[in-house]
């Protein structure tokens, strides 16, 4: 609909020449610049949300930290008690497998090890994480495939692997999925502010055009044309102007993207989500300025019949 009126014949008002035109343009380029970066935010959360959520729900994680043994400890001064003996990490690492392996609703449970742990600390602490004299926790990987008790399966597990912790995703992961879900509400509010703003600026462009150009309204309504016949010069006007500035803001938004993702492909891609978007994500961004012509065509449409119909 935007597109076919620019293929009409030119405006019978001299719209070309209003100083608010070049008002128009930029603040639209300005309103699709935010909204294309709000909508490649959401976009970016989304895709990071559900790789976490399909790759770590339905699963636990047993950490089980170093702690000294009874022939490794000499202390300065003997204590009153003495201490209970601690079995040596892979030991408590064994029990606590078998633990684990026995529990109702465990599909599975792997030890990960030394290796594979110090890849995963590399991001923050760099390559001393492979160091062999660093204390190292060891992590078990666990697979549910039904309900887990876990708060009686914590326990068992600090009564035979001293040390050791459980982390429950599906804790953090709901933590996660409030987070995405505030960042949408957000994205979403921010594109009607936009959207608002937006309308604003098409009213005010639309009634200060029908102000400068009064006299030829009235002329060309002696001459018989009718309302809609004037609102489409304005309409093809607006549109006009619009997906000029929607370019130059997807333009924009595009290369603030680019910019964006070059800058972190050096850094630990762990610490980040992935920012790059895929073919679809790409064309639901080029789809912006087309919106945002559709709504100042109907703005325009809107304003101009309404205004027509309060003039004498």
């Amino acid at each position: 609909m935007a597109l076919a009126l620019l293929r009409r014949r030119p405006s019978d008002i001299p719209l070309a020449r209003d100083p608010s035109g070049r008002f128009l343009v930029w603040i639209t380029a300005l309103m699709v610049y935010l909204a294309g970066l709000a909508l490649a935010g959401a976009l970016t959360v989304s895709d990071m949300a559900r790789r976490w959520d399909s790759g770590l729900a339905g699963g636990l994680t047993v950490q089980i930290a170093p702690l000294p043994t009874s022939a490794s400890a000499t202390p300065m001064v003997p204590p009153p008690v003495a201490p209970l003996p601690v079995a040596p990490l892979d030991e408590r690492v064994e029990a606590a497998l078998t633990i684990l392996r026995s529990a109702p609703g465990v599909k599975s449970a792997r030890a990960l090890t030394s290796a594979d742990t110090a890849r995963l600390l590399e991001p923050w602490l760099g390559p001393e994480a492979a160091d062999p004299l660093l204390p190292m926790p060891r992590l078990i990987d666990v697979v549910t495939d039904g309900p887990v008790d876990v708060a009686g399966l914590v326990d068992r597990l600090k009564s035979a692997a001293p040390g050791a912790t459980l982390d429950d995703h599906a804790v953090w992961l709901a933590d996660l999925r409030s987070f995405t879900g505030a960042v949408h509400l957000a994205a979403l509010a921010l594109v009607a502010l936009i959207g608002g703003a937006g309308v604003m600026s098409v009213v005010f462009s639309v009634r200060a055009g029908l102000a400068i150009h009064r006299h030829v309204v009235e002329l060309l309504h002696l001459m018989g044309a009718t309302d809609r016949y004037i609102a489409r010069q304005f309409e093809r006007h607006v549109v006009g102007l619009s997906l000029r500035g929607g370019l130059v803001g997807l333009g924009l938004a595009v290369a603030t993207l680019v910019g964006v993702r070059h800058a972190a492909h050096g850094l630990r891609a762990s610490l980040l989500p992935d920012l790059t978007l895929a073919v679809w994500q790409w064309a639901a961004l080029g789809l912006v300025p087309l919106a945002a012509a559709l709504l100042a065509l109907l703005t325009a449409r809107w304003t101009v019949l309404r205004t027509l119909e309060a003039m004498p």
